[in-house]
């Protein structure tokens, strides 16, 4: 809404003119005599605080001395600031207008009562100002050797920076964009206007609008600050913005580098990359165990992907290990340089980048491993393993088969009324057998709550593939406009996808090869004693796959078999992929390739081999070793009758251990101790069990040993772990990628971890020049 000047025979606008507006002080003294001078009768009937809310003046009415410019984007009035110029008979030249403001006619009686208030102002400025110097002196005989109390100047200034810092803490916990149209692009284009580039026309921040709030709430600490500021320029200046939220940002992460630190030991963690205005973000984790012995994973950065697209392909990837050398030597020196942690302390790590990234966090997740071997590679305990396989492999059919489920996935989340006609659909289809309808709905409920980290998920895919047809084949014809245009053209594109043959047997390829990990994967992410079992049953599962791998020409036609019949059901023709097709020149009946076979060339043996490597990779000796010590927890301990041997184990630990010389005694006492123990005392079932008994710190060893396996990502924590990832997630799905900002993604994530406001604000206004 723009802003009209009230003063007389004035019609400049903020949306026709750059000159800066001003509200009228709340004061009522200065309000007053802006009033005055003005010269509008209508004025005087108002409040101060309904002129200050309502009224405007444009800076052609103040002296030049009276307003300060203290950035491109920030213009002042001083407190003393009183309008002098007015136009006030350019009017009689048309005395056939018609004025809104009309303008009063003052009597001798009014110049002289105006004269006089303006010399007894004058005067009570003068005994002020001698009053504040004999106070400042005696403050100064007084004080001696005590610190100086902070001036009303400087009380004000911490008191709007809190202000200030309160108003970004709460746009990043509700996920609010700083600019009102973008995040860090618009700062972008601020930057330019700083340096000299045209001005826009002021578009009003949602900064900018909820310290407008405030202050219209009668805020005292903004009233005091903003008072003069221009009400069509930003208020908190871009440059100040982004030194205010930099300290935010710093302050958070200092408080979980020092939790941290603390904790001597810790795993490293990536997410999936995300796009921001100034490109791919990697999101870093840090897992750790606190000084309460509570397990914490939290987000401490999200870093600039290095290099590019070094393969030439276009698609991100880059060349594989020349970038993923680069990934790795970049995260190193953050952890290490930047950070303050050292890697040697690192005993954990774990990534979850997908499609063209895999390659190159792969190959930097290798080469971490290779130059530190206690930072053993695991899976991540928030998904699923075969999700997590599917998601690395470097094919281009499972890439589209796993993004066309996560779009189904996100269309029956975001449509509950999609939800209830796909239950009716798989109803009729499925009405002859309750029981297992009632069972498959339960499944296909909790695939679509939490896909990632379903085991079967794949399997629910493919039972779903008939239903789900029918389902947006009736979205798309829509005879009854039921539907939205904008569903219904996300339906045609997975519609489409659904029919082709290449994604229906790359599906069922999928479901078939990874069932043979399905059940192991489901123990890694059970309870401690199931781990521990797990660990002892890698070399069926690799011996499972291999044995599928010297066998693959029956296994693949008894998948390639059920791929046909899956898709004879929604009418697809068993057919090579087009492009193939067109790359082919014009093959002879004889020559060209059967579709059976293609299969098995480009997916089957490709997937069989991505697994069993990745696998391979995965649970390496190291990892195996620290999963085998599980066997301190005691319900473990009990399960194997009290018959283990972490000792055997533990070597490659010792090192992070108090005292590694009494290691072997102290474990024969916690043996003891849990084998003779009473009956009515239960055995603890896991880590953060154990490690919250009253008598655990009498096993020193036992207790650090507990700590350090504790970080291992595989392992499923209670409470906060993996409540980051979910924060930064739900910030990421709730912004568009043009609005987002590093620093309120952090916001978003970490407030939790932020110091006491009052401490910030004080820290920030001692500090001479704060961090860019």
């Amino acid at each position: 809404m723009p802003n009209f000047c009230a003063a007389p025979n004035c019609t400049r606008k903020s949306t026709q003119s750059n000159l800066a507006f001003f509200r009228f002080p709340r004061d009522p003294e200065r309000c007053r005599l802006w009033v005055e001078n003005c010269r509008r009768a209508d004025l005087e009937t108002k409040t101060p605080d309904q002129l200050n809310k309502h009224y405007r003046l444009c800076a052609k009415h103040f002296e030049p001395a009276m307003i300060c410019k203290t950035s491109p984007y920030r213009t002042v009035l001083r407190e003393t600031a009183v309008p002098t110029i007015f136009d006030l008979t350019s009017h009689l030249n048309n005395p056939h207008s018609r004025h809104r403001k009309r303008i009063k006619e003052l009597t001798d009686e009014d110049i002289r009562r105006i004269k006089e208030r303006r010399l007894e102002s004058s005067i009570e400025q003068l005994h002020s100002k001698s009053e504040r110097a004999c106070v400042e002196e005696e403050a100064e005989v007084e004080g001696g050797a005590d610190p100086p109390a902070l001036s009303q100047e400087q009380r004000e200034e911490q008191e709007y920076v809190r202000a200030l810092m309160e108003t970004l803490l709460l746009m990043g916990r509700q996920g609010i964009p700083l600019g009102g149209s973008g995040g860090e692009e618009e700062e972008e284009e601020e930057e330019e206007e700083e340096r000299g580039g045209t001005a826009a026309a002021f578009v009003p921040s949602n900064l900018q609008a909820l310290l407008e709030a405030r202050l219209g709430a009668g805020d005292a600490a903004l009233r005091r600050r903003l008072e003069g500021v221009a009400v069509n320029e930003e208020f908190c200046p871009p440059a100040e913005r982004r030194r205010v939220l930099a300290f935010l940002e710093g302050a958070g992460r200092e408080a979980l580098l020092r939790e941290v630190r603390d904790a001597s030991f810790f795993s490293l963690l990536t997410g999936e990359p995300a796009d921001f205005p100034a490109g791919t973000r990697l999101p870093v984790f840090l897992r750790f165990v606190d000084q309460e012995g509570a397990l914490r994973e939290e987000l401490a950065g999200l870093l600039p992907m290095p290099g590019g697209d070094g393969d030439g392909d276009g698609d991100g990837d880059g060349d594989g290990d020349g970038d993923g050398h680069a990934l790795a030597g970049h995260l190193e020196a953050q952890v290490t340089q930047v950070w303050g942690l050292r890697m040697e302390h690192c005993r954990g790590q774990a990534h979850s980048a997908s499609g063209s990234f895999s390659g190159r966090v792969g190959a930097a997740a290798r080469r971490l491993s290779s130059r530190y071997p206690m930072a053993v590679l695991t899976p991540q305990s928030c998904c699923a393993l075969n999700v997590l396989l599917a998601r690395r492999m470097p094919l281009g059919a499972v890439r589209a088969v796993v993004g066309t489920l996560g779009e189904v996935r996100a269309l029956l989340r975001a449509e509950a009324g999609l939800g209830v006609e796909l239950e009716r659909v798989a109803a009729a289809q499925w009405q002859g057998s309750p029981e297992r309808a009632r069972e498959r709905q339960e499944r296909r409920r909790a695939w679509v709550a939490r896909w990632p980290e379903t085991h079967d998920a794949f399997e629910v895919a493919a039972e779903l593939l008939e239903p789900l047809a029918l389902c947006l084949d009736a979205v798309r014809e829509d005879a009854e406009r039921r539907w939205d245009d904008r569903l219904a053209r996300r339906a045609l594109a997975v519609s489409e996808a659904l029919s082709d043959f290449q994604f229906v047997a790359t599906l069922v390829i999928l479901k078939n090869a990874l069932a043979f990990t399905r059940a192991f994967g489901r123990n890694l992410q059970g309870e401690t004693l199931d781990v521990f079992f797990a660990a002892n049953s890698l070399t069926a599962v690799l011996h499972a796959l291999a044995e599928v791998l010297d066998n693959v020409e029956v296994y693949h036609e008894f998948w390639f078999e059920e791929a046909v019949t899956l898709a004879a059901t929604l009418g697809v023709s068993a057919d090579l992929p087009r492009p193939f097709l067109l790359r082919q020149a014009a093959p002879d009946a004889a020559t060209r390739i059967r579709p059976e076979a293609y299969f098995k060339e480009h997916l089957t043996l490709p997937i069989m081999h991505f697994v069993i490597q990745e696998v391979k990779d995965m649970f390496s000796e190291n990892h195996l070793r620290a999963l085998r010590c599980l066997s301190l927890v005691p319900a473990v301990m009990g399960h194997m009758k009290f018959n283990t041997s972490e000792e055997a184990h533990a070597h490659g630990y010792r090192g992070d251990l108090p005292n590694p010389d009494t290691l072997p005694a102290e474990l024969h006492c916690w043996r003891i101790k849990w084998k003779h123990r009473g009956r009515e005392v239960p055995l603890p079932a896991s880590i953060r069990q154990t490690l919250q008994l009253s008598d655990v710190k009498f096993f020193p060893n036992v207790n650090a040993f507990l700590r350090v396996l504790s970080t291992l990502p595989l392992l499923r924590g209670a409470g906060g772990a993996g409540g980051a990832q979910q924060r930064l997630h739900a910030y990421l799905d709730s912004t568009p990628a043009r609005q987002r900002s590093t620093c309120m993604a952090l916001l978003h994530t970490n407030q939790h971890l932020l110091p006491d406001l009052d401490q910030m604000a004080a820290q920030y206004t001692q500090t001479p020049e704060p961090p860019l």
